[in-house]
């Protein structure tokens, strides 16, 4: 038999309709599915997400440059599958989640453990013939002279969630770090099931609370599209003003967090001062300091009141004053800027064989923004320049973040020159089976939310995948070769989500 070859998405799709959500849909058998993931190693496309669904597993894969998305389906026979990793390195620990959650198991795949599932999950039988049930979890081993290891977490001095970093290094300079997660696994997709559109927005909503804004927003236009429900053009703008007032908050907070982590305190402070101004300018706005459950399928929960709007354009001019003084702070100072120049470095082919959206991306030249490469309602009628950096280092993704700022608050403006009266919602139309699915871009890059819905409209199936999935093991990589003590600068100018990634 024929060596397989790469296979380019567009090979496929040449011919088949395009859903109204954006996305093809087909199965493929065996050759093809093994052959695509060939290509997504090749960058012919982007594995945008790998999920089990019934006795199927799904396959989500992009083109950016031409705006081409699809949704490839294979069936699992006899609780197994294609592996995607063994040619696709950023399938592994996907393929790990659904042997863990789902119970089908990739084919010859290299790694044995458990990823999500530590083990002690109540009800569930332990098998002790698999290394991935037992509770003990072997790190991968690391040879050389003068090695030793340094196990950080999962509880950490600081409030934040958990998650285990077991670093091996020689002397200061770290050989390998490797990331045990799935602490903070809450079992969403099964909670999802079943719900009723309300209920389960609630729980979209909750997937990771810095990012409410965006997972409501990319659950409801899944919802949406499955059923042709038209939202209304005061809420699609108000969603976007949200959306990027999320962004603004939680750019303003990492950039201080990272100055902190290189002990600059007074910048930190000052940061969280605008973000305070942000958050209380949101309740004000909105009714909720995270603005959480305000988007919701049909529209939104919440109007913007004219004295609401003078005062955010207001606070938007402060923050434009203020954030550059504090940017300048950082630009002129030379011994902070050597704890970020050169620090944490993810090279730009890395970036782009792991699809990485966000600062993460962006910071390392691939210009990916789902506003832009697959656009949506507002953003496909505005004018937006993605920020882009090169040197893919802690400098690079703060200088990333600084843009968005400015970004978003020129986005905003240009909302709210735009918005006009009309109404908030629309009433939900006749229940009907169907599937679909949305991204949107969040302050960490795009998250992608699949939905299948029953006869009466309830949750019958539904994915989530945020886009700490595939930045969690670039920070594996970026932190290699620096010392130690660049750990927290790394980390922080990623700024994955825990619960995000565990789900």
């Amino acid at each position: 038999m024929r060596r397989p070859a790469p296979l380019a998405l567009t090979a496929l799709t040449a011919d088949r309709r395009t859903g109204p959500d954006g996305f093809i849909r087909f199965d493929v058998g065996e050759r093809d599915w093994i052959c695509l993931a060939m290509g997504c190693a090749a960058g012919l496309q982007d594995l945008l997400a790998l999920w089990c669904e019934g006795n199927q597993v799904r396959m989500a894969l992009g083109v950016p440059g031409e705006g081409l998305r699809a949704i490839v389906s294979h069936p699992v026979k006899k609780g197994q599958f294609p592996s995607v990793g063994l040619n696709h390195a950023p399938a592994l620990r996907l393929e790990r989640t659904i042997r863990d959650l789902k119970g089908p198991e990739a084919v010859d795949h290299p790694d044995a453990r458990g990823w999500i599932d530590h083990g002690i999950w109540p009800g569930r039988k332990i098998d002790q013939k698999r290394p991935r049930a037992t509770v003990a979890y072997s790190f991968l081993p690391v040879e050389g002279v003068g090695l030793h290891q340094i196990p950080v977490g999962p509880v950490h001095a600081g409030i934040i969630e958990p998650g285990h970093f077991r670093f091996t290094a020689q002397g200061e300079a770290v050989v390998r770090l490797e990331e045990r997660l799935g602490y903070v696994h809450r079992g969403v997709e099964d909670l999802i099931r079943g719900r009723s559109i309300a209920e389960a927005a609630a729980l979209a909503a909750r997937v990771s609370g810095d990012s409410t804004v965006a997972w409501s927003l990319a659950f409801s236009r899944a919802v949406e599209q499955t059923l042709g429900w038209q939202v209304p053009t005061r809420a699609v703008l108000l969603r976007a003003i949200m959306a990027e007032m999320e962004r603004i908050a939680n750019h303003i907070g990492d950039f201080g967090a990272v100055c902190n982590d290189a002990s600059v305190i007074v910048i930190q402070a000052q940061c969280m001062i605008l973000r305070e101004s942000i958050l209380q300018q949101a309740a004000q706005c909105f009714g909720h300091r995270l603005m959480m459950d305000c988007v919701i399928p049909g529209g939104v929960a919440a109007d913007l009141s004219s004295e609401g709007a003078g005062a955010l354009s207001a606070l938007l001019s402060r923050i434009t004053s203020d954030f550059d003084r504090i940017v300048a702070v950082y630009d002129e100072a030379p011994s902070l800027q050597d704890r970020t120049v050169t620090t944490g470095i993810v090279q730009p082919a890395l970036a782009a064989r792991f699809a990485a959206g966000g600062h993460v991306g962006r910071a390392s030249g691939r210009a990916c923004d789902t506003r832009i490469i697959y656009p949506y309602a507002p953003y496909d009628a505005l004018v937006l320049t993605p920020a882009l950096r090169q040197e893919g280092d802690v400098n690079a993704r703060l200088w990333v973040r600084v843009d968005e700022v400015h970004s978003s608050i020129d986005l905003i403006r240009q909302l709210l020159h735009h918005l006009e009266p009309g109404p908030l919602t629309a009433p939900m139309p006749e229940a009907r089976a169907g599937e679909a699915c949305a991204m949107v871009e969040s302050f960490r890059g795009d998250v992608l939310v699949a939905v299948t819905l029953d006869e009466k409209a309830h949750v019958a199936e539904a994915h989530f995948r945020d886009p700490s999935v595939f930045q969690w093991p670039l920070l594996e990589a970026a932190i290699e070769g620096n010392i130690v003590a660049d750990f927290p600068l790394c980390n922080k100018s990623f700024n994955c989500s825990y619960a995000g990634h565990d789900l």
